[in-house]
């Protein structure tokens, strides 16, 4: 079978099953704006297509999303006719196409199946708009046509696939019927190998510190540091944990740009404004125990995970972070936001604590507590395992499904 993978910065989510396709002896390869040049990784070939230039002209600011949309898929359809030149003919498209990368490609191939990695249906209105007061939506009576606007790309896109698939409920059901039908929910998977508890395990500051189990470690991890996934929370909650933890070391993940909500006004950075927020409010030997990190490599991350005592996550109701259910693997004692992504997979005291998102206090209150309690921290982080084994697990559960997903794709009538 041949399979053609699109996503702007491959592998991406298709970073297991791409392998394994290409592994079992498909013909796999993949479009994407990561490479400059033609490469091979793990037996899967990548190609790379450029954004074509071009001159200036005035978009509608509701129309600006579709407009780089469709700048993206007509480059990517001008690399794929170059593949088609050279008698290349894909049985099955899998594309993450929230960049709009795929919509002309069935135009080129119009015999192949297409599958899409349906990450999020842009949705109007509380809790998906307008979920957090501090970032009210401009205009609340326009903004739903707004957002009609931005799923444009979903909805051409619903017009050319036979399938999708989703990692989470809560992320297949912001779409629509009856595309909602079509989309499998199978997660991404978790390597439960790779990222198990190691009491042994140290992580080293730039200071050449190592930090271990026997250090009072608390850990909050973000893509970027940004609203989104509660980095505000986080900070006003700081002062007062470290007043309440004087040995506590908190260790900070993340870029200082904007994955997701609102951009930081100019100049500035969401790291920096909260920080200067709180950091008055924060003795100098008490800012000594807070260690901003960047991002860092994967090894590290896992060390990382595996010297927390409470490691910290909170979300919008959105996209559920991969470093949640990563933390939960390697049985760290989580405190969560009970938002609606969270408790799909979480359940409070079971294998979590939860809180409100807002409520700084609860969250310093239960990451206190579990410092305080080693029992409980235990108990919560076998069970935060055990779970994401049971339902989670890359090679057992994820991969097998995604495969079978894969096959049923290639046999959906067209």
């Amino acid at each position: 079978m041949k399979v053609l993978f699109i996503h702007q910065n491959f592998p991406g989510q298709f970073k297991h099953l791409a392998s394994v396709l290409a592994l079992r002896g498909h013909e796999v390869k993949a479009l994407t704006l990561r490479v400059k040049q033609r490469a091979t990784w793990n037996g899967v070939e990548i190609l790379p297509y450029a954004i074509r230039p071009r001159g200036e002209q005035k978009t509608h600011p509701w129309m600006l999303d579709l407009d780089s949309k469709v700048t993206r898929a007509e480059s990517c359809y001008l690399a794929a006719r170059e593949m088609k030149a050279g008698s290349y003919t894909p049985d099955v498209i899998i594309s993450h196409h929230g960049w709009g990368e795929s919509l002309f490609l069935r135009d080129l191939w119009p015999s192949a199946r297409m599958g899409l990695f349906c990450e999020l249906y842009h949705l109007p209105g509380y809790p998906h708009a307008g979920f957090d007061p501090e970032f009210p939506v401009r205009d609340a009576e326009t903004d739903p046509m707004r957002i009609r606007l931005k799923n444009i790309n979903n909805h051409l896109h619903f017009d050319i696939a036979q399938a999708g698939i989703s990692p989470t409920r809560f992320q297949a059901d912001t779409f629509p019927q009856p595309f909602r039908d079509r989309i499998s929910v199978i997660h991404d998977g978790i390597d439960t190998r790779a990222l198990v508890a190691n009491p042994g395990a140290r992580f080293v500051l730039e200071d050449g510190r190592a930090l271990s189990r026997e250090d009072e470690v608390v850990t909050f991890v973000n893509r970027n540091l940004e609203p989104y996934r509660g980095y505000h929370v986080f900070m006003r909650a700081l002062p007062r944990l470290l007043r309440e933890r004087p040995d506590a070391q908190v260790l900070i993940v993340g870029g200082e740009g904007v994955s997701y909500g609102a951009k930081p006004p100019a100049g500035k950075t969401w790291k920096q404004i909260y920080i200067d927020e709180v950091r008055g409010a924060i003795p100098d030997a008490d800012w000594a125990r807070v260690h901003f990190l960047g991002r860092i490599p994967y090894d590290r991350f896992v060390a990382l995970l595996q010297v927390s005592r409470v490691h910290l996550y909170l979300t919008y109701p959105f996209v559920l972070s991969w470093s949640l259910f990563e933390a939960m693997a390697c049985e760290a004692a989580i405190v969560a936001s009970s938002t609606e992504p969270v408790l799909e997979s979480v359940e409070h005291d079971e294998t979590a604590r939860l809180v409100d998102f807002f409520d700084g206090d609860a969250l310093v209150d239960q990451t206190v507590d579990l410092l305080e309690d080693a029992e409980a921290r235990a108990r919560l982080g076998r069970a935060a395992r055990d779970s994401i084994v049971a339902n989670y697990d890359l090679r057992r559960v994820c991969l097998p499904q995604q495969m079978d997903w894969v096959t049923r794709l290639a046999e959906a009538p067209l």
